[in-house]
């Protein structure tokens, strides 16, 4: 559980001043890249203690360089079995330092291969940062997974399936939420509030890859699984879902997209623009950022909310600072939506919240006249 403080919104998007994130010359080296930040992958069969160079995209002053590295990091038992790791290493390329996501896929044993016991694949892929990379791990993972099944000595597939695989990586783990905003732009709020307020989005009219996108967008920017739930949360998650009228429908088959079923708030409005402009500067890295941080100011924002219902259990001045803080952050309706499901067994806590959810009903009124 994150600790709750009290934050504003620019300090959320701010994340050039935040730690572990983007410091000022890293953003300002990327408003110079106007199309791709170069990628690069590698893949070798590891056993024992020695490596073969199976394909790669380096250029070949570059390889023996990553090959090293990737010796020392073997040696010292730093990479484990379907586990990725990210670190800098520095290579005879244009960007000379770069971030590399190295994962060892361990050969299948079996009784006909008994001396396949510690061989397998390590796969490379490079590009941008270690900080940018860290935070698409994740994906990296998955996707890099999605090899294992093809993997084998003979490497029969390697001009069919893996080298087109592994050429994708950029494309596919780390550019979805850039499409996302591309092909969303200022409706691109909808969609973080659908994934806040546990909203069915459908996609319709658009390929695969587009829906799949949307998918991901949604699961990156949702609550779900890093804030204290039950089974009347998964309920509410359930009963939302069956009803098709409070979808939100995405129809591709328009240009720009048509959305039915829209609806937002001040919270996921107010990042808009953080979004639009990493789009339009070309940094998926971080749009990447951006989208962490939108999701940890509502789980600190839904910890704040929390507290605060608690102590307006025993105190009237804590119920006013409850109606205050749901008025000034712009989150109310989803905030009280995922406590009302949390708290569901809680008698006290369920009557703050209907008293919560008239103050802002008649705040909602007073701004329409």
């Amino acid at each position: 559980m994150f600790t709750s403080q009290t934050s504003s919104f620019q300090e959320s998007i701010d994340v050039d001043e935040k730690e572990g994130d983007f410091d000022n010359e890293e953003i300002a080296g990327y408003s110079q890249k106007i199309q791709q930040i170069n990628s690069y992958y590698a893949i070798y069969y590891y056993q024992s203690t020695s490596l073969t160079l199976l394909d790669t995209s380096l250029a070949p002053e570059a390889e023996p360089e990553l090959r090293s590295y990737i010796s020392r990091r073997l040696s010292k038992g730093a990479l484990l079995g379907g586990m990725g790791n990210i670190a800098t290493v520095e290579l005879s390329i244009p960007e000379q330092a770069v971030g590399c996501y190295c994962c060892l896929l361990e050969q299948e044993k079996s009784p006909q291969q008994p001396e396949a016991d510690g061989n397998g694949w390590v796969v490379c892929l490079l590009g941008d940062s270690e900080k940018g990379l860290n935070l698409f791990r994740i994906e990296l993972d998955k996707y890099v997974q999605g090899l294992q099944g093809s993997l084998t000595l003979e490497m029969l597939n390697l001009e069919t399936y893996i080298r087109p695989y592994l050429n994708c990586w950029y494309e596919e783990s780390v550019m979805h939420i850039h499409r996302v905003v591309l092909l969303l732009q200022a409706n691109v709020g909808y969609l973080l509030h659908a994934a806040l307020s546990h909203k069915l989005v459908e996609v319709t009219g658009a390929d695969e890859r587009t829906k799949a996108d949307v998918a991901r967008f949604i699961k990156a920017a949702s609550l779900q699984g890093l804030v204290q739930e039950d089974t009347t949360t998964a309920s509410l998650c359930k009963a939302m879902s069956e009803d098709s009228n409070t979808n939100l429908i995405i129809n591709c088959s328009t240009s720009p997209p048509t959305l039915t079923n829209t609806v937002s708030n001040r919270f996921c409005n107010e990042w808009i623009q953080a979004f639009l402009n990493a789009a339009e500067r070309f940094n998926p890295f971080l749009l990447g950022q951006i989208l962490e941080n939108f999701k940890l100011k509502a789980i600190q924002d839904m910890n704040n909310l929390k507290r605060f219902i608690r102590q307006a259990e025993m105190s009237h001045y804590a119920l006013y600072r409850c109606c205050l803080f749901l008025q000034n952050c712009g989150n109310g309706d989803v905030l009280l939506q995922n406590a009302r499901a949390e708290h569901s067994s809680f008698p006290e806590a369920c009557g703050i919240i209907n008293v919560l959810e008239e103050f802002l009903s008649e705040q909602a009124q007073g701004m329409l006249y």
